[in-house]
């Protein structure tokens, strides 16, 4: 007489995770396991959310204020061929598109911070190309105030402590042999 199998023991969120798997689902009434992350992900995941409220803020702020803006805009015109009712339309929209952005931006923040504080090295590297698609609409669009570059900066040190050497185990590179 054979002794009864034992039943598989179900993977450790640590051990799906270094296997580049996210935490496995939980099923209705199933305790959901508490993650852990390193303190450096904790506060990132804040700061994350904080720069995507910061930025909602300052681009809300540019919207409000966007006829004193645009009217700045119309006075500085150089173009005869372009009208202030020209600019004034088109400006107006492109203020709604840019909050609209900036609301579509921290929310994707705020998904992948919170992917990312569950140990999925891919959400680290999703909200490294935010960050430099966010640094390159600051820098080369110019279309910033103060609090939005405050917003920027507090995303960069977000993203740097995503990358401290502390918590490099935390999000373990996948093998390609793991797949």
């Amino acid at each position: 007489m054979t002794a009864p199998e034992e039943p598989e023991k179900p993977e450790s969120d640590d051990e799906r995770r270094s296997k580049g798997l996210p935490p496995a689902p939980s099923l209705p009434g199933e305790e959901v396991p508490v993650v852990d992350p390193p303190k450096p992900v904790q506060v990132s995941f804040w700061l994350w959310v904080a720069s995507g409220v910061v930025f909602i803020v300052g681009y809300l702020l540019m919207f409000l204020a966007r006829d004193r803006l645009i009217d700045q805009l119309v006075t500085s015109n150089t173009n005869t061929s372009i009208t202030g009712d020209q600019i004034r339309s088109g400006m107006t929209v492109v203020f709604a598109v840019v909050l609209v952005g900036a609301v579509s931006f921290a929310a994707l923040y705020v998904l992948f911070a919170w992917k990312a504080r569950q140990g999925t090295r891919s959400a680290r590297t999703v909200l490294t190309v935010l960050m430099v698609i966010t640094l390159l609409f600051q820098l080369l669009v110019q279309f910033a105030s103060i609090v939005t570059l405050v917003a920027t900066l507090i995303g960069l040190v977000a993203l740097i402590l995503m990358y401290l050497p502390k918590v490099t185990p935390y999000f373990p590179k996948v093998s390609r042999r793991a797949k």
